[in-house]
């Protein structure tokens, strides 16, 4: 993995190196073995969902029908870290315009690592050869019914995106320091589906990080910089 120590810091309070990120993840993160194709499992640990916040998983449409799906959290290996994310376009019938993982549902006989990998080069031109996982966390319930394993992996700034215009409205890096710090956290709530729900956010220079996104990005620091 080739760092680029030619750019300028990014605007974080407290920036983060790829080196000691890396070497936290591949002692807390689940090893990319313990992975199996087609992982039926219903529902992940208590704690690791949308419902985490309200302890509320009747909010699922069908708990019974958990269809299982894979992202790709590629921290980018700058001289001080940060994580690559997209904006969705703004014509996709669901979660149209919100900022999100590259990923998508498992493929018959797919990994969560392959998924994970297809769905990163086919939204937004990444070249796997420039992806180098370091391991999983935890699979994420989702209120729309996937069973969501994120993968996370180092990712060579050389890289030279080119976004599918029809899923993909924008890609960003946003700083990994402002993201770990656990004081950009916060706690919003809105109605959903008839009932109040409270979520995770961390707004950053305009983009509302919310929701899955910003729930896996909690877990993320919880199972790297928090134990």
């Amino acid at each position: 993995m080739r760092l680029d120590p030619t750019l300028p810091p990014p605007s974080s309070a407290t920036a983060l190196s790829v080196e000691d990120f890396t070497r936290r993840a591949v002692q807390s993160l689940l090893p990319l073995s313990a992975l199996a194709a087609g992982d039926k499992e219903a529902a992940p640990p208590k704690s690791r969902g949308d419902y985490r916040l309200d302890d509320a998983l009747p909010f699922i449409a069908d708990p019974s029908a958990i269809r299982p799906a894979a992202v790709l959290i590629p921290i980018v290996a700058r001289r001080e870290a940060t994580l690559l994310l997209t904006e969705r376009a703004a014509g996709l019938a669901v979660h149209a315009g919100q900022i999100a993982f590259p990923g998508g549902r498992l493929e018959p006989g797919e990994t969560a690592l392959s998924a994970a990998m297809r769905e990163a080069q086919e939204e937004i031109g990444l070249a796997p050869e420039l992806v180098s996982p370091l391991g999983a966390l935890d699979p994420y319930l989702t209120g729309t019914g996937f069973r969501v394993t994120p993968i996370v992996a180092l990712v060579d700034p050389a890289f030279h995106l080119a976004p599918n215009p029809i899923e993909v409205a924008h890609v960003f890096e946003a700083p990994l320091g402002f993201l770990m710090d656990p004081a950009n956290h916060q706690i919003h709530s809105r109605e959903l589906r008839g009932r109040m729900r409270r979520f995770y956010a961390m707004p950053w220079e305009g983009h509302y990080i919310w929701g899955a996104t910003a729930g896996m990005i909690r877990i993320l620091y919880e199972r790297v910089y928090g134990q």
